[in-house]
């Protein structure tokens, strides 16, 4: 299996998954997407693997969520990118074997949509967590919405939707976003202790603990579906996702007053 966006390793009873664009910040892209789907499906058959890591290359970032330079512009290239989305969803959620996400910094966007779908997170001390949906015209609707308010809680999770903060890794720790922060040169190494852990465990009674904990959020998959959809329209035919992503490449505030009065442009 060859891949050109991401790395796959298979050693020592574990895969790890690397998204290898550090000079874009570890954005995905469609071909992103197909190729994690890949990984870690592999991953799931290989009956070697009994745990994975999934992180991101460099110091900078483990992954800040779709590339804006990405042409995919037409509803239908939308519809089909969303499509890939689900599939990678499933095959992190219906493996069977626990994920490991590890990270340094920037968690942002669809990159802390991954974080949040993944089993277990370990972050260094650069770390930093958070959402980027209303910033852009949009919100995390691929189970960013549907999950988060069970890992944190529903009013934290309408603060990190709603204001689009970033949050260190120990503050990402205390409201159940990450389950331990140590200084980045210790990351490497808190992350083996963990894999060693868990591959001395019964793969079988992870598999079962993992699947029945999944049962109650695999409720969520009409929701998550309908979002889907419903970004998919936004993006091509909304004007504010037009607005905001201009901004963002433009380097500029967006100016959302626009939207609400028409008085003038939004205070810098």
């Amino acid at each position: 299996m060859e891949f050109e966006d991401i790395l796959y390793e298979v050693g020592g009873g574990r895969a790890t998954i690397t998204i290898n664009r550090p000079d874009r910040l570890n954005a995905f892209r469609v071909q992103t997407v197909r190729e994690l789907c890949g990984a870690f499906e592999a991953a799931a058959d290989d009956e070697a693997v009994g745990v994975i890591v999934f992180t991101g290359a460099g110091e900078r970032a483990f992954c800040v969520g779709g590339d804006v330079q990405d042409p995919t512009r037409t509803a239908a290239q939308k519809r089909g990118l969303h499509h890939l989305h689900d599939r990678l969803a499933a095959a992190i959620r219906n493996n069977g074997k626990p994920i490991i996400c590890k990270v340094r910094g920037y968690c942002i966007g669809g990159g802390n949509e991954l974080n949040v779908l993944c089993d277990l997170t370990l972050a260094g001390e650069s770390a930093r967590f958070g959402q980027a949906g209303p910033k852009i015209g949009s919100a995390p609707l691929w189970w960013g919405c549907q999950l988060m308010p069970l890992v944190v809680g529903e009013k934290k999770a309408r603060e990190i939707l709603y204001l689009t903060r970033q949050y260190s890794a120990e503050e990402a720790v205390e409201m159940g976003l990450a389950n331990k922060a140590v200084p980045d040169d210790e990351l490497d190494a808190e992350v083996d202790s963990w894999c060693e852990q868990i591959l001395k465990r019964s793969p079988q009674g992870l598999r079962l603990a993992k699947l029945s904990m999944n049962a109650s959020t695999d409720q969520l998959y009409g929701a998550m579906q309908h979002g889907m959809e419903l970004v998919a329209m936004n993006h091509v035919y909304g004007p504010e996702p037009q607005e905001g992503i201009a901004s963002f490449q433009e380097k500029r505030p967006a100016d959302w007053r626009k939207f609400r009065s028409g008085e003038g442009p939004e205070p810098g």
